[in-house]
């Protein structure tokens, strides 16, 4: 049907507000309306309000009960590696066993691993892991996922795993944002400057040419790509029409936030390094800070990103999985969501609002998506609890019950 009219929720989370990414008190205002409701025609967000007042405008329309359940945005998971062949059980083995991520890829593990699986697999089988995958992330909540390269790392491999992350956006109701990430570890036949010769000169121009990404990525650590290769990558980047993200301050902090921040990317993503003097850069440039914890987590870190700092300094700051194989395999933002009020210290609030609408403002869809507001598509989910708090709450367990994306029903656990 091209009308629906969702009544009765316990908590419709609108987040409604300004056109802007939410700092400061604006990350806790989650504009809940109780007992609520929400008209959606064709796609999109027509009205919403009380139960009572949607009731009146509902006579052609699939009615959607949603009586003791949140009802809130489908969450934007702005960092994800979506495409890859395999997975690294072994080095999660080896990690178990006290190593440290260095130590793992000096010895032929980590990104080197999945790039050697990705490069050997068919377009055929990637598309067939990645549909896998978007079906997670959907059974999660999740509605839109950024998706980065980077497992390739020859011309043609990066090429191919951009063109799985074009087919997959129109294979899988999961909406998807393609980010290019060709610098994400010198691959063994080239020197470093071959490599950045190869990202910039050949590389970036196709990615461009063919409209194959809307964001170009680096991984700035020492031993990856420093400053200034990353400095050279992304301005060019930059100059072919691309936005700016970048992976900076993971594992050292190598003064990655403050080059993001001289370059005015969208987002800065990691941080877990980043000391005052690159929150403080970052907020004269008004980039978004993208968390990560379910990384720490799963490297078995302590160093989480200083979260409450950047959100006293009044950055947007942004939250996401950064799904993959090695580092942070979960494509959860429920977990992602009680890591960041646990271990960083957000409350419940500040961590909807952070995967929500500052996450669709920071991969430059804040006018189409993450609040549930008149005019915006209607991708939303109901999850089986009362309290939005609940979501960080209940850890380790799914509690969707249905998703929409563009007023479609794309999953319902009854029917699972």
């Amino acid at each position: 049907m091209s009308s629906l009219a969702v009544l009765h929720a316990s908590q419709l989370v609108t987040l409604a507000g300004p056109n802007r990414p939410r700092t400061g008190t604006g990350l806790s205002e989650l504009g809940i309306i109780r007992d609520g409701g929400m008209l959606v025609r064709h796609g999109k967000i027509e009205r919403i309000g009380s139960s009572d007042e949607i009731e009146k405008n509902v006579a052609d329309a699939e009615i959607v009960d949603a009586r003791g359940r949140v009802v809130m945005p489908g969450f934007v998971d702005a960092h994800t590696h979506l495409v890859f062949a395999g997975n690294r059980l072994d080095d999660f083995e080896r990690r178990a066993r006290g190593e440290t991520y260095e130590q793992i890829a000096k010895a032929g593990g980590g990104i080197w691993s999945t790039v050697e699986k990705t490069r050997a697999a068919s377009e055929l089988d990637l598309l067939a892991q990645a549909k896998k995958h978007a079906n997670w992330f959907l059974r999660c909540g999740t509605t839109t996922a950024e998706a980065k390269s980077g497992y390739g790392l020859t011309v043609e491999d990066e090429l191919k795993i951009l063109g799985v992350i074009r087919q997959l956006k129109e294979a899988v109701r999961l909406e998807i944002v393609p980010t290019f990430l060709g610098a994400h570890a010198v691959p063994r036949e080239f020197s470093p400057d071959e490599y950045l010769g190869v990202v910039v000169t050949e590389m970036l121009p196709r990615v461009a040419a063919e409209k194959l990404a809307e964001f170009c990525d680096v991984f700035c650590e020492p031993g990856y790509f420093d400053i200034d290769q990353s400095h050279k990558i992304l301005s060019t980047a930059k100059n072919l029409g691309l936005s700016l993200r970048g992976h900076v301050d993971q594992l050292t902090n190598s003064g990655g936030a403050k080059l993001l921040a001289q370059l005015n990317a969208t987002t800065a993503d990691h941080l877990e390094q980043t000391d005052e003097q690159g929150i403080a850069a970052l907020k004269r440039a008004n980039v978004q800070p993208v968390l990560l914890p379910g990384s720490v987590y799963a490297l078995g870190s302590s160093r989480y990103p200083r979260a409450r700092e950047m959100i006293e300094t009044g950055l947007a700051v942004v939250l996401a999985t950064d799904f993959n194989p090695g580092s942070s395999p979960t494509p959860s933002m429920p977990m992602v969501l009680s890591l960041a009020c646990t271990q960083m210290k957000m409350s419940p609030a500040e961590a909807i609002t952070a995967s929500t609408v500052n996450a669709a403002y920071s991969v430059n869809r804040g006018d189409k998506i993450g609040s549930l507001e008149p005019g915006k598509l209607a991708n939303f989910v109901l999850f089986d609890c009362e309290d939005y708090r609940e979501l960080g709450y209940w850890f380790g367990m799914p509690q969707t019950h249905a998703v929409y994306v563009r007023g479609d029903c794309v999953l319902n656990s009854s029917r699972i």
